[in-house]
């Protein structure tokens, strides 16, 4: 099998009355959301968007969204989903290192490349155009930048094929109710907020779109609107739990996938106590979502583990130069067709080896052969979900005219899970002012990459080849 039907075409073929998205008290079919799609597919070959070209999309979640999504994928164009909460400068470096032709955005902007704002597309005359009959999967879909150890960001690349293994996978695993809806509050630039769309309209099932993440209003859509499933990293679960009080889920409701890191313990255990199933998963921007997670029958026998890999999938763990046995920890390695075909450039090319890709993650496998995941990439942070990495973070510190050496930590948040802690080395003379350095981040930094302490050292930590030793930075900031 080397192409497939076009997905939203099809979908809207076999079940063209079927529910397909619900947002902010407005409904669309799949007919619907494909006549939508095509609308906007028009208007986005008004401003001359053809096949084959790279969009760049920076949209906050909305209905809209989602038909511009669609549409792109009809005309046969390459989307570049741009975080929000990038910064200009990072914003366009993105944009300039993909090589995109255009920006999407639903704000004004300013952009090397020609931008076509949500306003003006809504204003934009439809221009009739070939819409894309058969998908080749081993086409490029989407591409989605994460940030690389070394602090520089690669793009990677996710094929039709990618998606459509990482749907058939998760529905392998979970099943398929009747009724199945999945509440979506996470942002459609992510990988676990765009692989709900994929899987909503290759499985025929709703989805209930928020604009972002309210543990209120989550709990509402679960409690009243017949939602079945959703999408959580640990620190959205806890909000949720502090939120629902005395009050319980109905029997309807069949659990939250977690993702985002290892989850903690006393949290997992709280939601087993409310009879809430806990799904925990394993996955990655590279891995076009999850590629492993824990099956429903295991959700209290195996707490704490991201379970076994999908069913198209294989996971190992490495230990320096061979395959480690149960229970010990090394670096976790993957395969599978939802894996990425790899970075756009070139970049991290050592990280794919003999069909393999190596995470760089640290984990082990028990017994039966169950995913315990330890920590991310060996210093990377996952604040409220999102990934951040130290390298990139003390890049921007560095190019500060004080500092002369800055190092980079996470530590324990009760909000967030773990936020930035930045140890600095002042040039001499030098005087740290704490207001100038944020203003100084917050020009080149997403706000969630920001440091959230500060701590003045006379030396950072180092091994004996001269390497920073990051983990040893959190001694500062107790």
């Amino acid at each position: 099998m080397s192409s497939i039907p076009q997905l939203l075409n099809q979908r809207a073929a076999l079940t063209p009355e079927r529910d397909a998205l619900f947002f902010e008290g407005s409904r669309w079919s799949f007919d619907e959301l494909r006549q939508m799609s095509l609308l906007y597919a028009e208007k986005l070959t008004g401003h001359g968007i053809s096949r084959g070209q790279l969009v760049a999309l920076q949209m906050r979640n909305s209905a809209e969204m989602v038909f511009v999504i669609h549409g792109l994928m009809m005309i046969g164009a390459k989307t570049l989903l741009l975080n929000v909460r990038l910064t200009d400068h990072e914003r366009e470096w993105q944009i300039r290192d993909a090589k995109a032709d255009f920006l999407v955005s639903d704000k004004e902007a300013e952009s090397e490349v020609k931008i076509i704002t949500l306003a003006s597309l809504r204003e934009t005359a439809p221009q009739r155009c070939l819409f894309l009959k058969e998908l080749d999967l081993a086409e490029t879909a989407t591409i989605m930048y994460t940030s690389g150890t070394t602090g520089k960001p690669k793009a990677v690349k996710q094929t039709y094929g990618n998606h459509l293994f990482s749907a058939f996978g998760s529905v392998l695993n979970l099943g398929l109710g009747d009724n199945d809806k999945w509440l979506c509050t996470m942002p459609l630039f992510h990988i676990s907020g765009l692989s709900i769309l994929f899987r909503s309209v290759i499985y025929g099932s709703p989805v209930v779109l928020h604009r972002q993440f309210d543990p209120r209003l989550a709990n509402q859509a679960i409690q009243t609107e017949g939602v079945t499933i959703m999408s959580v990293v640990s620190a959205m679960l806890s909000r949720m739990l502090d939120d629902l009080g005395e009050a319980e889920y109905p029997e309807s409701f069949r659990g939250m996938l977690l993702g985002g890191g290892p989850a903690p313990m006393p949290l997992l255990k709280r939601s087993a106590e409310k009879g809430i199933r806990v799904f925990q998963t394993y996955g990655m921007t590279e891995t076009s979502s999850q590629i492993a997670t824990l099956a429903p029958e295991d959700a209290i026998r195996k707490i704490g583990s991201s379970g076994k890999p999908l069913f198209p999938c294989a996971i190992s763990i490495w230990k320096e130069d061979r395959e480690a046995s149960a229970n010990e920890p090394g670096e976790i390695r993957v395969k599978g067709p939802n894996v990425t075909p790899g970075y756009l450039h070139g970049r991290g090319s050592e990280s794919f080896r003999d069909g393999w890709f190596y995470t760089g993650d640290l984990g082990y496998l028990d017994e039966e052969g169950y995913l315990y995941m330890l920590d991310r990439r060996s210093d990377l942070i996952i604040s409220g979900g999102e990934n951040v990495y130290p390298a990139e973070i003390e890049s921007v510190l560095s190019a500060y005219p004080a500092v002369r050496e800055a190092g980079v930590t996470g530590i324990i948040d009760d909000s967030w899970g773990a936020v930035p802690a930045a140890a600095l080395v002042l040039k001499d003379g030098a005087v740290f002012n704490e207001e100038e350095i944020l203003h100084f981040c917050k020009e080149r930094l997403a706000r969630y990459k920001i440091p959230k302490h500060f701590a003045i050292v006379h030396e950072l930590p180092r091994n004996a080849s001269n390497k920073l030793v990051r983990k040893e930075l959190t001694k500062y900031f107790w």
